[in-house]
């Protein structure tokens, strides 16, 4: 090919590739409606248990008694400075006679429910105030089932930037480990888990679950607590 042609070839790449780029205003439209992967949704867990806590006519003071969490985090739960962990959640949930799924979905009272991949919210684990994250994100599975016993989330565990304490509540917690490296700490006791393991143990033992490593971990974890 001569040089004539080979100009004349590279100007006719030049004019169908320039038909199938989008213009800025395009690109940035396109950008406007995609979500992020990860993009986290603001979910206002305080805000609604508050809502419950006054409409039972409770205080902070009884809400403390009852699942032994100190007055100053609750008001700091409420006022949205500190996004409470799911063992704290399942608790709050059991003192106000609520499953926990409301207070990330703010409703219930379905004989099933359906949650498409697209429509599931991912909340984080964030402290508002201090600008700390606290080691993962979760997204609820059944979040308006009514009468339900069993909380299913898909979890992902991320480094954090503190160390989260470990958690006893009532009930049980199923996790299988679909991506990364788990570590998993129940009383004395450290282990890894890997993709395709899993786990079941009494949440009333101290225990914490975190990735392994720098990379994130993803799970399917499954909450059961009697009302």
């Amino acid at each position: 090919m001569d040089q004539e042609k080979r100009d004349s070839y590279q100007d006719f790449l030049g004019e169908i590739s320039s038909q199938f780029e989008r213009k800025p205003e395009e690109q940035a439209f396109m950008d406007s409606i995609v979500p992020e992967e990860d993009e986290a949704v603001e979910v206002n867990v305080g805000k609604r248990v508050k809502q419950v806590r006054e409409k039972k006519g409770l205080t902070l003071e009884d809400i403390s008694q009852r699942t032994d969490i100190d007055v100053n985090y609750l008001e700091e739960i409420e006022e949205g400075e500190a996004s409470p962990p799911l063992g704290v959640l399942i608790k709050l949930a059991k003192a106000l006679e609520m499953k926990m799924g409301y207070f990330i979905s703010g409703e219930e009272g379905k004989p099933f429910t359906i949650v498409r991949a697209k429509d599931r919210k991912i909340v984080s684990r964030y402290d508002s105030a201090k600008g700390k994250r606290y080691g993962y994100q979760y997204e609820s599975l059944a979040p308006q089932k009514k009468d339900r016993h069993m909380e299913p989330f898909l979890v992902t565990l991320v480094p954090a930037d503190t160390e989260e304490e470990r958690s006893t509540h009532d009930g049980q917690e199923f996790i299988y480990v679909l991506e990364g490296v788990m570590e998993v700490r129940l009383a004395d006791e450290v282990h890894l888990l890997y993709p395709g393991d899993s786990i079941y143990y009494d949440s009333t033992i101290p225990h914490l679950v975190k990735c392994h490593g720098p990379e994130k971990t993803k799970i399917l974890a499954v909450l059961y607590a009697e009302r």
